[in-house]
């Protein structure tokens, strides 16, 4: 396999991660199946075991600004974990062979899918947050909710190394709505690195985890994370949640074997619909830029 194509892909995830927070296991795994051919369980068990360096990062910024919810990590961490643990050691129900390999290529598939449509629910939940200015610093955790959460999370984590990022911030803001959105973030971050750390050491005590390809792909991906997070302050984040939400509908649809045709037609849509967002969110955004205007022009008595 070749070195160079695989540092380059993991530098492109990496700058991801560190600019958007997400796509870690949303990218790499298509990537090492679509691009350089790797079964899909060794692409997730290598992913996985990549992830295990890439997360601290985000984990270490947010840990220094107090942007972490301790007391909802707690209650994620005792089902997250073993369940992603579990998670390599339920891939046998697949099938064995080609079957298990053409099967689970399928559910991650899905789970990019899935990943998808959290990313609307994500960003539609953030603008109900927004109007309905709900955000408390006090907000209560719900355990049976955050115990189950960690729990189907773990499980799709540790089978197709998919969601420790999109899928399990998204199921937080529904059941604790008023969390301030840095503490979801921060406190998602810090939880992924124990659930991360079990489902990678599933697959390696299974077999799947591929060492040298996931420290490959990190001699890529830590730099690219790097100066990801140090352009995030930056770049204008919207336009690259979309582009990635492109990226992952396109990278589902080919695991699924979806035709040329018709994919290419699905992200299209996924753009025309992007423009569309953008432009209501400038023209709602215009009358209140007018009003401060309008209100700092008036003279003071």
């Amino acid at each position: 396999m070749d070195f160079w194509p695989l540092v380059l892909a993991g530098a492109l995830v990496g700058f991801s991660v560190g600019l958007t927070g997400m796509g870690g296991g949303a990218l790499m795994t298509p990537i090492m199946v679509l691009v350089f051919g790797v079964n899909p369980s060794s692409a997730v068990g290598s992913d996985l075991a990549a992830s295990v360096a890439m997360k601290p990062v985000g984990a270490l910024v947010h840990h220094r600004a107090r942007t972490v919810r301790w007391d909802l990590v707690k209650w994620l961490v005792p089902t997250a974990v073993p369940a992603g643990f579990a998670g390599a050691f339920l891939l046998p129900l697949f099938g064995d062979g080609h079957v298990l390999q053409a099967r689970l290529k399928l559910a991650v598939g899905g789970a990019l899918l899935l990943a998808v449509a959290g990313m609307f629910a994500r960003v539609l939940l953030a603008r109900r947050r927004g109007e309905a200015a709900a955000e408390d610093a006090r907000a209560r955790v719900r355990p049976v909710p955050t115990l189950l959460i960690g729990l189907v999370g773990g499980l799709i984590v540790g089978m197709t190394s998919v969601g420790s990022g999109s899928l399990i911030i998204v199921m937080l803001m529904l059941a604790h709505p008023k969390l301030r959105a840095n503490e979801l973030v921060g406190t998602d971050l810090v939880q992924a690195l124990p659930l991360v750390a079990a489902a990678a050491a599933g697959h390696l005590i299974v077999g799947d985890a591929k060492l040298g390809l996931a420290g490959t792909v990190l001699i890529g991906a830590i730099p690219g994370i790097y100066l990801g997070a140090k352009l995030s302050t930056r770049a204008p984040a919207g336009i690259l949640r979309w582009a990635l939400a492109v990226l992952l509908l396109a990278s589902g649809l080919k695991l699924w074997e979806v035709p040329n045709n018709t994919t290419a037609l699905a992200c299209a849509a996924l753009i025309v619909l992007g423009g569309i967002s953008a432009a209501v969110r400038r023209l709602r955004h215009r009358p209140a830029v007018a009003a401060v205007a309008a209100d700092t022009a008036q003279p003071r008595v």
